[in-house]
C-alpha cells in the first residue's frame, strides 16, 4: 500500500515501530503517533483519528511494469545492507503460525485474496479462484467490478466495469496470442491498464479501484464485516 505523508498540511516522516498481528505499524518522527499499515489510520498519539490519504498503486511483476512504463525509476537495495535482504521473505512468513483466525469459513488463514472496499462495504476475492476464473465481474454495493490477473498471472487489477455510464461484462478474446479482453457492450479490444485499443470504445478507460492483496486472516482482521467471492 502506499499513502501519502502529508497530514493537515504537514510532511509526516515514518519508520518501523513495531509489528500488530503480523501487519506492521508505522511512527512518525514529528508527532510520535503510531499508525496502521493496512489502515492508514493513526490508532495512537497527538495524531490518533487521522487517516492517511491512499495513493493509487498497482502490485505488478517488474516483467509486466516494465512493459507498461519503459522510462520508470527502479528502487534499488542499499548496497552496504544487501546482503540482509532475504529473496525467500515471503515465502518464509508463508510459513509462519497466525496469531488470529477465523474458523468457520471456507477461507484458511494462509489463503492469499486481493480486497476491495466499495463505500464501506468489503469483499475478498480468493488469489487461486481469480486465476482460474479471470476477468471476474462482481457487483460490490451497487457498483459493478472488474478483476482481472495479467498475462503474467502474478500481476492483477479492478476497475469499475462500466463503459459511458453502463454496466459491462468482459471476457478474454480466445484468437489471439496476446492478452486481450472484450466487452459485451461495444465488442470492443481492451489492454491490461483498463483501455480501449480497438472498436468502438477505442481510446477510452475504465475508473480504476483500489486493491489489496493480502492473506485472509489479515484481511478479515481489519475488515470485520467482509464477504467473500465464490462462484
Amino acid at each position: 500500500m502506499v499513502w501519502k505523508r502529508t497530514v493537515n498540511g504537514r510532511l509526516l516522516h515514518f519508520y518501523l515501530a513495531g509489528i500488530n498481528n503480523q501487519n506492521f505499524l508505522m511512527r512518525d518522527k514529528e508527532t510520535g503517533s503510531w499508525w496502521q499499515q493496512i489502515t492508514g489510520k493513526a490508532v495512537y498519539g497527538p495524531l490518533k483519528g487521522a487517516s492517511l490519504e491512499l495513493v493509487p498503486n498497482d502490485e505488478l511483476s517488474f516483467g509486466q511494469w516494465k512493459s507498461e512504463v519503459s522510462t520508470g525509476r527502479v528502487l534499488v537495495p542499499v548496497a552496504k545492507y544487501e546482503k540482509e535482504y532475504d529473496s525467500k521473505w515471503e515465502t518464509e512468513v508463508a510459513k509462519l503460525p497466525v496469531v488470529i483466525s477465523f474458523p468457520g469459513t471456507e477461507l484458511k488463514s494462509r489463503d492469499v485474496v486481493v480486497g476491495v472496499t466499495i463505500e464501506g462495504m468489503a469483499r475478498a476475492y480468493p488469489w487461486d479462484t481469480l486465476v482460474k476464473q479471470s476477468p471476474v465481474v462482481d457487483h460490490v454495493h451497487g457498483t459493478p467490478l472488474l478483476i482481472v490477473v495479467g498475462p503474467d498471472r502474478k500481476s492483477f487489477r479492478v476497475f469499475v466495469s462500466r463503459i459511458d455510464g453502463k454496466d459491462a461484462e468482459f471476457f478474454l478474446k480466445g484468437d489471439t496470442k496476446d492478452w486481450v479482453l472484450l466487452d459485451t457492450a461495444t465488442a470492443s479490444e481492451w489492454n491490461f491498464q483498463g483501455c480501449a485499443t480497438a472498436g468502438p470504445a477505442s481510446g477510452k478507460c475504465l475508473d480504476r479501484v483500489p486493491a489489496l492483496k493480502d492473506y485472509w486472516f489479515d484481511w478479515r482482521n481489519y475488515h470485520p464485516d467482509t464477504t467473500f467471492y465464490k462462484h
